[in-house]
Formats: structure tokens, sequence, C-alpha cells
């Protein structure tokens, strides 16, 4: 060859200016040009990076060229979602909303009920809870089916932390404003996190981790409520496994046979609905209403039988009326503001988790898009509204959800209609409450949360990947045999392990050419694809940072003496050449890029060349900026992998 055409031109197009023959069956190849991306100054690359970062979806695309006023009204549908269905409303839509509003209204009284319990709150915050929030998120959503109210692994965690320094029966006002003050900072965490648009944060909360937790946290709501079905006064407040099994056995002198067989009858019958609802999606309506009418039956049941059955506990008095207002109550200063803030945090965490999944889930299967950081903000602006209206931390339910798109729910109306049935109900219905036992929602609550462990997804973790099922494992068994938090937080470490893992160590692997075509892929993958005389063709499958610099530098010298030693075992053409296909180094440092310059000059030590192959644009100008691409040569970057075998092999046959 005369002129080698693989300088690095700074222009953003790419230009052909060699054919070279390669094998007589194969067409001759263009040699092309390694270019520059276009030039930008720091601040339009910093203005693009971020707006990547924090703005994916360009949320102000559809205010272009638009009118004020239609600006005015496209701002007010962003801000609040009713502004665009609204207009559009009818009749038709009203009567599906009227049936699903009234039908997860029979879920989400019972279930509002017992949720409260779980959280060692008053009833009657679980009714307060099912009232408020969904009327603001009526106004805020952007799903149509997300079903509003208390949720089992919320209440949960909110109860165990704030027990561990505060008892809800020795000091019942300090506690409720704890919880009170607890989901007003839960709530300003994540409209914080919508408004920021930092959603990618709960984004550390994975599928493995989540799968755990939530099976940890079901087992041990199951045992807690082994109180309720068993019976039993005097009870443990620890959630610990050890603990709750401890208290069971220890206390059996006071189980009452009457709340045994009460609360199994019930179970069977409600286990029994949810199957039906399950295997046959038609008959939804039986599980759904299966709560509310375990409580009807069991409460006429404990009013006719209370003389001859006094040992079964009954909820007692329930007091008629709206939320009060509970802003007064809010706990800004003292020895337990941390724990507030703490229980907020998690709790907002991961209510806000699953009220994302459920909506994005019930979305999918209607084909509409549900705004992530939208419903951050909602969901926020909802818990502070809630702390403020005698609340706790409320979030989207997956159970009410699913009975909500499975009758028919068009829009969000159907929360606003069963926040109707809940004020109903509070205005005039709470005395009937009153001989409800409490063994009933222990049933509902073992049944809702039993749900929760799925034990299919624990084994596809286990088939796919091992270190998800490490993670999954971690925050069951951390759950389970420590604490809520604590469990958590050591899988949510794990999670954040292998990340780490993968960005340290990156993987490597030598490529073969395809016979017939110009493809390189995994040798070990691909056993028709063949090695090149003289050539190591080396990929790298991650960004380059100071993390793993150093480690692929290694990674690198060492598949060089392998292959040298592989060479020499079976009396092949020496090495002459080491090709780094840049294809997934989708980003470099000045960690990478030096690492870079002495890898060439130590592999050049050894009368190697080193040539890169497609590096992506941001790539090539950190390489250029750090005057690394200079060292490389004339003969140093390639478009391909195919193109460097080409041009270098032609180069090699012309010399003398």
């Amino acid at each position: 060859m005369g002129v080698n055409s693989n300088r690095v031109e700074d222009h953003p197009y790419h230009e052909t200016t060699i054919r070279i023959p390669t094998e007589a069956a194969m067409p001759p190849l263009e040699i092309h040009r390694v270019c520059l991306p276009p030039k930008q100054t720091t601040l339009q690359k910093l203005r693009q990076r971020l707006a990547d970062i924090f703005f994916p979806d360009n949320p102000l695309h559809r205010f272009k060229n638009q009118t004020w006023f239609t600006k005015l009204l496209l701002g007010l549908q962003f801000f609040f979602p009713i502004f665009q269905w609204a207009p559009e409303y009818n009749i038709k839509l009203l009567k599906s909303d009227i049936i699903s509003g009234l039908t997860i209204a029979s879920l989400a009284i019972p279930q509002g009920i017992s949720y409260a319990k779980l959280a060692s709150l008053p009833p009657i915050v679980g009714l307060y809870s099912s009232f408020v929030p969904p009327l603001i998120y009526s106004v805020l959503g952007s799903s149509r089916h997300l079903a509003v109210g208390p949720v089992s692994i919320a209440s949960l965690v909110m109860g165990s932390m704030l027990s561990e320094a505060v008892s809800s029966t020795e000091d019942p006002i300090l506690y409720l404003k704890l919880a009170f003050t607890a989901t007003c900072f839960a709530g300003l965490f994540q409209a914080s996190l919508g408004i920021l648009r930092l959603g990618f944060i709960i984004d550390f909360l994975s599928k493995a981790t989540l799968v755990g937790f939530m099976a940890g946290a079901s087992v041990i709501v199951i045992l807690q409520q082994l109180k309720g079905l068993l019976g039993i006064v005097h009870f443990t407040t620890k959630m610990q496994f050890y603990s709750v099994v401890s208290s069971v056995i220890t206390h059996r002198g006071e189980w009452s046979w009457h709340t045994i067989v009460m609360g199994f009858c019930f179970l069977v019958f409600l286990f029994a609905t949810r199957h039906i609802g399950k295997t046959k999606p038609k008959l939804f309506w039986v599980a759904a209403a299966a709560p509310l009418t375990s409580v009807i039956i069991s409460t006429v049941l404990v009013f006719l039988l209370h003389s001859k059955a006094p040992r079964i506990s009954v909820i007692g008095h329930l007091p008629k009326g709206l939320n009060p207002p509970s802003s007064n109550m809010l706990y800004f200063s003292g020895p337990h503001l941390a724990l507030a803030v703490k229980t907020g945090i998690i709790t907002g965490i991961l209510s806000l988790t699953e009220g994302v999944a459920v909506g994005r889930t019930f979305a999918s299967l209607k084909n509409y898009q549900v705004d992530g950081n939208k419903e951050m903000m909602a969901i926020g602006i909802m818990n502070i509204c809630g702390s403020c209206s005698s609340c706790y931390v409320t979030t989207g339910s997956f159970s009410r959800s699913a009975v909500n798109y499975n009758a028919g729910a068009q829009t969000v109306v159907s929360n606003i209609i069963m926040a109707s049935a809940v004020l109903v109900t509070l205005l005039f219905l709470m005395p009937l409450f009153y001989y409800t036992p409490n063994v009933i929602l222990a049933a509902i609550i073992i049944t809702a949360v039993s749900g929760l462990v799925d034990y299919q997804a624990a084994y596809r973790l286990w088939k796919v990947d091992k270190l998800d099922f490490m993670a999954c494992m971690c925050s069951f068994l951390g759950v389970l045999f420590i604490s809520v938090p604590l469990g958590l937080a050591i899988a949510v470490g794990v999670s954040i392990f292998k990340i780490l893992l993968h960005v340290t160590r990156p993987n490597t692997m030598a490529l073969g050419n395809i016979p017939g075509t110009q493809t390189y892929h995994n040798l070990n993958r691909y056993r028709e694809a063949s090695r090149i005389p003289s050539f190591l063709i080396l990929a790298v499958e991650a960004p380059i940072y100071f993390a793993n610099s150093t480690y692929l530098q290694e990674r690198i010298l060492g598949w060089v003496r392998e292959e040298e030693e592989r060479i020499k075992a079976s009396n092949e053409s020496t090495l002459k050449c080491v090709i780094l296909d840049m294809t997934a180094v989708t980003a470099i440092d000045t960690s990478g890029t030096d690492m870079m310059s002495e890898l060439r000059k130590m592999l050049e030590k050894r009368s190697l060349q080193l040539v890169l192959a497609n590096p992506v644009g941001s790539v090539m100008e950190k390489l250029k900026q750090s005057e690394t691409l200079e060292s490389f040569g004339l003969n140093g970057l390639y478009l391909t992998v195919g193109e460097a075998v080409a041009d270098i092999s032609s180069d090699w046959k012309a010399q003398p």
C-alpha cells in the first residue's frame, strides 16, 4: 500500500478512500476513516448530558410551536392529568367506573382496617387512609387502574420500625405522631424524587431484592397474625422469626378454641374464593367481595354469640366522622425525629416502588404510558396531604388494582367512587364494626400477603442469575432473622456489590472470524469461528474507568501471554498484532486513556502492534484530547475489525 487512509479526521461523515482485495471469494473491502464527533462546547456537552440523564423522555416536546393558550392547556394536562381525560368523559365510562369503584371499596374497607392494625395504628386510621389519598391521586395520578390505599409491606415496615422505640399501647399519642410524621417525610421524599427527576434511585431495589424482601416480610406478617388467629392476648412486638415463634409457644395457655375455629374456617373460605378468582377471571368479584362478606358474617356471629364466647376479641368502638386534621401532630423536633425520618424514607421507597411498578404493569396491558416522575409527585403529594389528615403511608395496591382492572375500570374516577363508599362508611356505618372480631382481620391479612411469596420468581432467579438469587436470599433471610430494615439494607448492599463487580471486573473475550464473512465473534461461543494467523482480537464489554483500567490492562496482557504460549505449543505464525474491538466501550476516563497509552508501550516493547477498532464518539474525543491517538500512528485506528485485519495483512504482504 502506498497510502494509509485511517488517520483521524475531524469530520462528522465517513469517507471511503481505498479498496483492498481480500480472499478471491470475497468482494473488495472498503477501508473507512474513523471520524471524531461534531465539535461541541463544554456547555453544549453538559446540557446534552443533563438532558439525557434527567429528561430522557423530553417532556417539553409537545410545547414546541404552540400558541400561548395551547401551552397553558398542555401545562395543566401535564401537571394535572385530570384535565386530559375529563373533557372526554361520558356516562358509559362512569357506569364502568361506578361498578369497579364499589367493587374495590368492598375490598378496601376491610383491608384498610386490617393494615392499620398491622402498622399498630388504630383501625380507624386505615379507613381515613382509604378516603383522602384516593381523591388526591384522582387529580394528580396518570394511571387509570391504580387503586390507592394502605398496603401490607409499608404497614409492616412502619409498624416494625416505630415499635422498636415507642410502644403503641403504652404511648399511643406519641406513636401516632411519629406515624403521621413518617408519612409526611415519605411524601416529601417521593415528591422530591419526582420533581428533581431522580426516579432512578428506586432502581437500586432490584427485582431480586424485592422478591426476597416481600417473601420474608410476608412470612413475618403471617406469623404476627397468629396473635389474632389463636386469640393470644400477650404477644411480642418484635418482628424476628425466633421471637414470634417463641411468643406463640410460650403463650399457648392463652389460645382460644372459639377464635381458632372461626379463624381457620374463614381462612379456608378466603383462600377458596381467591383460588376461584385466579382460575376463573370472570368470577373475580367472588374474591373481591370475600373479605367484606367475611367481616359481615363474622360480625353477626360474634354479636349473636358474644355471651357464649366472650374470649373472642373484637375491634370495639370506632369514631364516626370525617378525617380530623393532624397537622398539629407532626413531630419535627425531639429525640425521635431521626426515627421518623428514617421510617419515612424507607417506607417511601418501598411504597413508591410498588405503586410505580403496579401502575406500569396495568398500563402495559391497556397499551398506554405511565409517567414515572409524575407518579412519584402524585404519590408524594398524596402522602404529604394524608399526613395532615390523619392518614399514614399509602400507595397503589397490587391486589386492589388487579380487582379494579378486572372490574372494568376506565379512569381514576373508580378511586373517587371507592373514596365515596368509604365516606359513607365513616359517616354512618362505623357502629356496625363494633363486634367485628380481630381474628377476621388476621385472616384477611394472611390471605392478602400470602400471595406475595413468589416461589416461581425465586426459581427463575436461580436458573438465570445465581448472584441475583443470592441477593434474593440475603433479603429474605435478613428480614426473617435480623430485622425488616436491616434485611432490606443487606439486599441493597448485595445488589450494589453486583453492580460494582460488573464495573470493576468487566468481561473480555477473544474473537475469531466466521468463515465467508467479515464478522468476528466469541471463539468459545461460535465453534465455526477461526483464529486469524498473527492476530489476537479481543473485545472489551464495558466502559473503561479508573475502577477497572488496571484490571483490564492485566487481563489483556494475560490474553497475550496465553496466546503466545498457545502459538509456541502448536508451531503457528508468530503473534504480531493485538486488535481491541471497542464497540462495547461506551465511555472512557483519564485513567482509561493513560492505560491505553501504557498498554501500547508495553506491547511495543514485545514487538506487538496495538490497534483499536470502532471506538465510539465520546471515546474518540477523549483519546484525541489526551493526545493518546497520536501515539497510535496511522495504522492504529480502524472502523471495524474486518477492515483492520485486511489493511494490516495487506501492509505485511507489501513489505519486502
